[in-house]
Formats: structure tokens, C-alpha cells, sequence
């Protein structure tokens, strides 16, 4: 197979199957080295894209417009590619197991549309096992085909950051996997075309999944730490803050902090990983521990606004909180998993009414989502207390000074910093009654 030189110079093209906040940089980059393909079931995302609009924020509106990728919902155009990349989400269940349907979905598309001496390459998260027991039997089946003699399969685990404009798809170590040697190779150099820092070749595709699926687990399990120790600190009446400032003078002391942890990734895969532990009889301790921390911080912090409402002696019942975010991270679009929901919900069962204000998310996204109204900072007015959820840009630009505005004038403005943008010593000079994890 000489596929490689093939796509290099443009005899063969590249199809990338998933446009979100993976797929779409995936494709933009490699639009710039070869012929690109890029497929999403979302016909209004398309459209969008088409017009050079990038509602992931991750590439930008210049670079959509400059881009040549063939951006279709018809899925037939993915026959006239020879390298796939499918990189659609995995999120979890009610239950909290894992949801392939996302990824089966897409398997039977590109397996629909494959043809002879084609790779496909799957970069979703997912537990040791689901490329090989999973997508691999759903590609033979629907291309009648046999994996190995007539097509090869890989697993490169996506490691992009939303929002994050310092470590980018050039610039981070990509992990590459395949069924053999030979499309291992071929895999390697197509990735090496737009990843400047080169590629890690694992063993066996199941050493990548499980590489892939504990990079996200072990930070869950250190934020989880720092939740637990401020939820310590907060009943010692010790501020959190503080102490990690401290702690960090030593050199090895690890720089995490406690938050909210949601999104796709940090507050989904430990779950993938403990499912297949479950499945061969291991029960995980540590990792569901630290998930159990994470997933009651919303409470947590909700619990401990009404606490500073009635300190304040503000009647809970019928009272007006402003939540600034909305999304699982700062200056990212992306509202999937947000456990800002979590606050929202709690405040609700104390008969509290929620404006939430963001200015990096889509307020019709936000409401077919959650059924929630966002609100401009401009019209929030006399509220009892203000929870700044997510450390957005534009949040820290505010002065403790400009928040004042946002109050109902009453004595005992509570004031909730779940990140610690605020000096707490100036908020309680100021008056407010101050909280922070």
C-alpha cells in the first residue's frame, strides 16, 4: 500500500467523519496538506461551515473561510476517500455506562462507503477492546469486506484541549495505533503531515485505548482531590486558596485546583474505564471515588449559597441569583455536561429564580438543550447573590466594583467565586459576603 504518498500528493483523498471540536481542526489542518472530505450528519452545522462560520471557536472564521475541505452531509461523498478518521462523541448514559451509539453510527456510514484498500482511523475515547470488538465486525458487515486483506484499521486518541490556544493538534505528541505494521506505517506518516512534534507508535490498539481513557481519568482523580480538600478546608474555615498558594512553593507539588469538572472528556471517560473493570470483575475504588466527588460539587456549591443567602438574611424562597457561565470550561462554546447545571437545579429546589448569563455559549443551543434563557449582563438587576461559575475572559474583566451594579441594594451582597477570580480580602473590604471553593 502506498497510500501515504498517495494522499501526499493529492491522487487520494482524506475523509473525516465527525466535525465537532475534534474533527473540525483535524480537518482544517489536514485541508492544507491533502484533499479533504469533511462529513457530519448535521446539515445545519454544514451550512454554517460552508458559509465560514466556526461554531466550535477552535479554528476561527478566517481559517474556515480560507480552508478548501469538501464539507458535506451527503454521505456518499466518503466513497471517494481512502483514509477515514471518524471522530464523533462518546458520551455516557443515564446509568453511567457508556453510549457507542454515536460511534456505531458513524461506523456503519464510513462502512456503507468503504472501498478496497481503504484505513480507518478512530480517534473517539473509548474503553480497551471497542475498536477491535466493536467497530471492526460493524465496518466487515456493512462493507462485506474483511479487515486486514481488504481494509486496515487504526486508533489515534484525540488530545485536543477546548479552548485551549497554546497546546494545538501541531504541537502535541500524537498516539497512533493499528492492526498491523503495514498501516501502522501509513497511519504514522499521514498524522506526521500536519503533526509537527511527531507521533507515539503503542503496541496493539488496546494499549492506546487505555492510554487514551487514564490521561482524563488521573486528572478527574487529582481535581477530585482538591475538591475533597476544600470541602475540608471550608469546614476548618481555612481558605482553599491560600493554602494550594503555599503548598505550590514546592517544587513537585502538583498545580491543580478544585471546580467543576464536566465537558466531554475529564467528566465522562473514567466511566468508559470503569465499565470494562466491571465487566471483568473488577470493581474500581479510586476512580468512582473521585467521580462521586466531582459529580456532587454542583450541590456543593449550591448548598453553600443559600447557606451565605441566609447568613445574609435574604429569603431564600422566591429570591433572584445570577449564575455567570454556563459552559464546562472558560472561553469555550461548549455546554455538553456543564455541572453548572447541577447549581442551577439544586437553586431551583429552594424555589430560587436563576438568570444565567453567558456570553461564550449559543443561546439557541442553550435552550434546546436545557430549556434555559440566557440573559445579557447588561439586564441583570437587583439580584441577592451572583455565582460566578466559569472563569471566561470576559467575567474576569469585571471589577469587584462593576458586580455591585448587579445587586438589589439591600444589605448582604453574596457573592459566590467557585474559580477564585476575585481577591477575597478586597470583595469582604468592599461588603460583600464572600465564598469560594
Amino acid at each position: 500500500m502506498n497510500l501515504y504518498q498517495d494522499i501526499k500528493e493529492r491522487k487520494e483523498k482524506l475523509s473525516v467523519v465527525g466535525l465537532g471540536y475534534v474533527g473540525l481542526p483535524l480537518a482544517i489542518a489536514f485541508g492544507k496538506k491533502a484533499d479533504v472530505i469533511g462529513f457530519d450528519i448535521n446539515e445545519k452545522k454544514i451550512k454554517l461551515y460552508n458559509d465560514g462560520i466556526d461554531v466550535t471557536e477552535e479554528v476561527g472564521d478566517g481559517e474556515l473561510k480560507k480552508s478548501v475541505v469538501n464539507f458535506t452531509s451527503d454521505e456518499k461523498k466518503i466513497r471517494e476517500a481512502k483514509f477515514h478518521i471518524v471522530s464523533v462523541p462518546t458520551p455516557i448514559n443515564e446509568d453511567k455506562t457508556p453510549n457507542l451509539n454515536p460511534l456505531k453510527g458513524a461506523t456503519r456510514t464510513v462502512g456503507r462507503n468503504l472501498t478496497k484498500g481503504s484505513v480507518v482511523v478512530y480517534e473517539s475515547t473509548v474503553y480497551p477492546g471497542v475498536t477491535e470488538e466493536v467497530c471492526i465486525p460493524i465496518l466487515e458487515e456493512e462493507s462485506n469486506m474483511k479487515c486486514g486483506q481488504d481494509f486496515k484499521v487504526g486508533y489515534s486518541p484525540e488530545r485536543i484541549n477546548p479552548g485551549d490556544k497554546k497546546h494545538r493538534l501541531e504541537n502535541i505528541v500524537k498516539i497512533v495505533s493499528a492492526v498491523d505494521d503495514e498501516s501502522l506505517d501509513i497511519i504514522s506518516k499521514v498524522y506526521e503531515l500536519v503533526v509537527e512534534v511527531g507521533v507515539h507508535k503503542a503496541e496493539s490498539i488496546k494499549v492506546a485505548e487505555a492510554a487514551k481513557v487514564i490521561e482524563n481519568s488521573q486528572r478527574d482523580i487529582n481535581i477530585a482531590f482538591m475538591n475533597e480538600l476544600s470541602i475540608i478546608f471550608n469546614k476548618l474555615d481555612i481558605d482553599t486558596k491560600a493554602v494550594l498558594e503555599a503548598a505550590a512553593t514546592k517544587w513537585n507539588f502538583l498545580n491543580f485546583t478544585p471546580g467543576l469538572v464536566g465537558g466531554h472528556c475529564i467528566g465522562i471517560d473514567p466511566y468508559y474505564l470503569t465499565y470494562k473493570a466491571e465487566q471483568i470483575g473488577y470493581h474500581s475504588q479510586i476512580i468512582l471515588s473521585g467521580r462521586k466527588i466531582n459529580d456532587g460539587m454542583g450541590k456543593h456549591v449550591a448548598e453553600h449559597t443559600v447557606k451565605n443567602m441566609i447568613k445574609a438574611d435574604k429569603q431564600v424562597k422566591g429570591s433572584k441569583v445570577a449564575i455567570m457561565g454556563l459552559t464546562f470550561k472558560e472561553n469555550c462554546p461548549d455546554v455538553r455536561n456543564t455541572k453548572v447545571i447541577d447549581i442551577i437545579k439544586e437553586l431551583e429546589e429552594y424555589g430560587v429564580d436563576v438568570l444565567v448569563v453567558d456570553p461564550a455559549s449559543d443561546a439557541e443551543e442553550v435552550y434546546n438543550e436545557y430549556g434555559i434563557k440566557l440573559w445579557n449582563i447588561e439586564d441583570i438587576k437587583n439580584i441577592d447573590a451572583v455565582i460566578f461559575a466559569v472563569a471566561h475572559d470576559e467575567f474576569k474583566s469585571l471589577t469587584l466594583e462593576n458586580i455591585l451594579n448587579l445587586y438589589n441594594g439591600s444589605n448582604g451582597k453574596v457573592l459566590v467565586d467557585v474559580k477564585g477570580i476575585f481577591e477575597k480580602d478586597e470583595a469582604e473590604n468592599l461588603g460583600y459576603i464572600y465564598w469560594r471553593l
